[in-house]
Formats: C-alpha cells, structure tokens, sequence
C-alpha cells in the first residue's frame, strides 16, 4: 500500500553567512528529509521584517511533496535548520494571542537560516506549536510573490 503524499509549501529565508548557498543547502536536506521538492521559486531580495538591520534577506518558497504529517515536518525543518547554523538565539520569541501570532517586543534576529511552513495540503492546524496557514504570511511581500510565482507555474 503505497503511502499518500501531500504538498508542502514552505518559506525559507536567510540574512548571514553565504545566503544562497544556504538555502540550497537547506533544498538538498529538505528532499533528503522531507521530500522532493516540485516547484521552487526564484531568490527574493528582501530588507529585514520586523526588525532592524543591516543584513538584507534572500527568500525562497518550494512546494514539496511529502508522506510525513504537519507536526514531522514541522520537526525536520527545525532539524534542519539546526544543521545549518539556526540557534536559540535566531529564533523568534512570539507570545500567542487569541490565536494569532503577537510579536514580543519586536524580537526577530538575524538568522543563516529559516524556514516555516505556509501551507500543508488545504489543512488548517492551529496549536501552540503549529499554524497552517502561516499567520503572518499575507502581511509579507517576501513570501507572497514567491508563493504566487509557484502556485501560478
């Protein structure tokens, strides 16, 4: 019995070290990880969001496929994250409010590496761990025209 495969839409985004050989290094884990990857968009050029830098960012968004469920992917991307360089402090402290996201105290970093997940199927989850659809991604240039680069090929 062959297992059901689901698409993934996942952001990447990256604002130190060598950018784009980052985020290809981030592809190479995710296909061996996650799955193969279908669509990727071009590199994005973005200033920081949220916070104040000097370091601008090269964003992606690739639809994946994959067998594993939200929360396994939601795992191996912060897995591979780690792999990349991500550590506790380029993450992003968030406190949760009425089910949406509140940024605490403008607290975004900057980061070799990030990747969040946008869209998983047409599934919505909305845990403490995990919100599909990303709730901030309509407010972000960054992963909107890469999304829709994508989802119109």
């Amino acid at each position: 019995m062959q297992e059901s495969k689901h698409q993934v839409y996942l952001g990447l985004g990256s604002n130190l070290g060598n950018r784009e050989e980052t985020i290809l290094k981030a592809y190479d884990e995710i296909e061996r990880l996650i799955g193969a990857i279908v669509r990727r968009s071009a590199f994005f050029y973005s200033e920081p969001w949220g916070f104040d830098s000097g370091h601008a960012f090269v964003n992606t968004v690739i639809m994946v496929e994959t067998t594993l469920s939200p929360h396994a992917v939601l795992r191996q991307t912060q897995h591979i994250e780690r792999l990349l360089g991500k550590r506790r402090c380029h993450a992003t402290k968030r406190i949760i409010q009425n089910s949406k996201f509140k940024i605490q105290n403008s607290f975004y970093h900057d980061r070799p590496i990030d990747i969040d997940i946008l869209l998983y199927d047409d599934l919505t989850i909305d845990t403490p761990k995990l919100k599909i659809p990303h709730p901030l991604m309509k407010e972000r240039d960054f992963v909107m025209i890469p999304l829709e680069e994508i989802i119109k090929a």
